[in-house]
C-alpha cells in the first residue's frame, strides 16, 4: 500500500512538473508578460535647464509577444513638493504612437496635479483611466517619466513595471496549486460601507485591509492607513472617483520599504503560489458573477486571503458591512476574476521570496531577464 501511494504520489508530480515545463516552453503565447525596473541605468537622462524637470525615457523594449494592453505602474519616495508624469508609446515597425499620458502623480494634490488623463485617442488606441488600449498587437514598447519637484531635490523613483497582455490568448488551465487548500492568512478585515459614500470605496478599502497585513507582520504602526486616508491618496479626479488601479498600488507603494504594483495574472494556480507563501493579493472582479447574482457588469475589489480544503476561494469583501470574511466557488471566482482580465493588486514587503514564476507575470528574476532592449 506505501508503495502505490509513493508511486501515485510521484506521477502526480512529474505530470504537474511535465505541465510546468510544456507551459514554460509556450510561455510567449501565454497571453501575459510583466516587465519590472529596479534600476534605470539603461535609460536615456534629460534635463530641462527651462523647468527643472528630469526626463527618463526608455530604450526600445521588444516584449517576447505581441500585446494589445497595458498597465504602468510605479513606486517613488516623494514630497508633498515633488511630482511625476508617466507615458507609453508603442512602437510598430513603420510607425510610432504618440506618447500616451498614463498618469500624473503627486502625494499632495493641492500643490501638484494628481489625474489620468482623459480623451487620449487616436488611430492607434486610446487610454482607459489606467490601461492603453491599442486597435492592432504591438511588439515593442517604450516608457517616459517626468520628474519634477519645487526645490532642487527630486523625487526618487524605486521601481516602475509595464504589464503587457495579448488579449486574444487563451492559455490552457494549469493544475490547481494544492499548497494554498486549508490556508486563511489573517489579513485585518475592513467595510467599505462604514464610510461616506462607501459604496464606491472598495479599492481603497482593499488597499487598507493589505497594509494593515503588513503593519501588523512587520510591527510598523505607520503603515496601518485607514480608508479615509488612503481615499485622500488615491482620488483621482478625471476618472471621478477612487478606483484607480495604479494610482491605488502607487499609494502602496510609496511607504518605505515596500513593493506595489498592478499585474495580471493568467491562472488561479498562480494567485494560490501566493497564498501559499502567506502573501494576500487584491483582485479585481465583477461583483454580481462572484455572488453568482447575473452577469451584469459590477467592477469590485476584494482580498485573497485564502483557500478552502475544497479549494474554493476565501476573500475579506469589503462591499458588506457585516461578514467580511467570505467564501465563493472556484467557479464563480475564475468567472468574476476573468472580467477585469485577471487583473490584481500585488503588495508585499521589497525583498519579501516570491513564489516561483514560471510565465513572467510578477517581480522575478524570470521577469527581468525577459527585457530585450533595442539601442538606439
Amino acid at each position: 500500500m506505501t508503495t502505490l501511494r509513493l508511486t501515485a504520489a510521484l506521477a502526480l508530480n512529474l505530470f504537474l512538473l511535465a505541465t510546468m515545463k510544456s507551459f514554460s516552453a509556450s510561455s510567449d503565447a501565454d497571453g501575459v508578460q510583466f516587465l519590472p525596473f529596479a534600476s534605470f541605468s539603461s535609460f536615456t537622462q534629460l534635463r530641462d535647464a527651462a523647468t527643472g524637470e528630469t526626463v527618463l525615457t526608455s530604450p526600445e523594449i521588444c516584449a517576447r509577444q505581441p500585446w494589445d494592453e497595458l498597465i504602468v505602474s510605479w513606486n517613488a519616495g516623494m514630497s508633498a513638493d515633488d511630482w511625476l508624469t508617466i507615458e507609453v508609446r508603442a512602437i510598430y515597425p513603420h510607425h510610432l504612437t504618440q506618447w500616451f499620458t498614463m498618469g500624473r502623480w503627486a502625494l499632495d494634490p493641492t500643490q501638484h496635479p494628481r489625474t489620468s488623463v482623459r480623451s487620449q485617442q487616436d488611430a492607434d488606441g486610446k487610454v482607459h483611466t489606467d490601461t492603453l488600449i491599442l486597435k492592432k498587437p504591438a511588439e515593442r514598447v517604450q516608457v517616459r517619466v517626468t520628474l519634477g519637484a519645487d526645490d532642487k531635490k527630486k523625487p526618487k523613483l524605486k521601481f516602475l513595471s509595464l504589464a503587457l497582455l495579448d488579449s486574444a490568448a487563451a492559455p490552457a488551465p494549469l493544475p490547481p496549486n494544492r499548497a494554498a487548500w486549508g490556508k486563511v492568512i489573517e489579513v485585518p478585515e475592513r467595510s467599505q460601507m462604514a464610510y461616506e459614500n462607501g459604496s464606491v470605496l472598495c479599492s481603497p478599502t482593499t488597499v487598507s485591509m493589505l497594509l494593515a497585513y503588513w503593519s501588523q507582520r512587520l510591527d510598523r504602526p505607520g503603515l496601518d492607513q485607514g480608508v479615509p486616508e488612503v481615499v485622500k491618496g488615491v482620488y483621482d479626479p478625471a476618472w471621478g472617483g477612487t478606483g484607480n488601479w495604479v494610482f491605488n498600488t502607487a499609494y502602496a507603494g510609496s511607504f518605505r520599504g515596500l513593493r506595489a504594483y498592478t499585474t495580471r495574472l493568467s491562472d488561479v494556480s498562480e494567485l494560490e503560489a501566493f497564498i501559499a507563501r502567506g502573501i494576500p493579493v487584491g483582485l479585481s472582479v465583477c461583483y454580481n458573477r462572484l455572488r453568482g447574482k447575473g452577469r451584469e457588469p459590477s467592477g469590485h475589489l476584494v482580498v485573497c486571503v485564502g483557500f478552502t480544503k475544497s479549494g474554493d476561494v476565501i476573500v475579506n469583501d469589503p462591499g458588506t458591512s457585516q461578514n467580511v470574511r467570505k467564501t465563493f466557488p472556484r467557479a464563480n471566482l475564475i468567472d468574476a476574476w476573468a472580467y477585469s482580465k485577471n487583473t490584481v493588486y500585488m503588495v508585499y514587503p521589497v525583498n519579501t521570496p516570491l513564489p516561483k514564476d514560471y510565465f513572467g507575470h510578477w517581480e522575478s528574476p524570470r521577469a527581468r531577464r525577459s527585457l530585450t532592449f533595442d539601442y538606439p
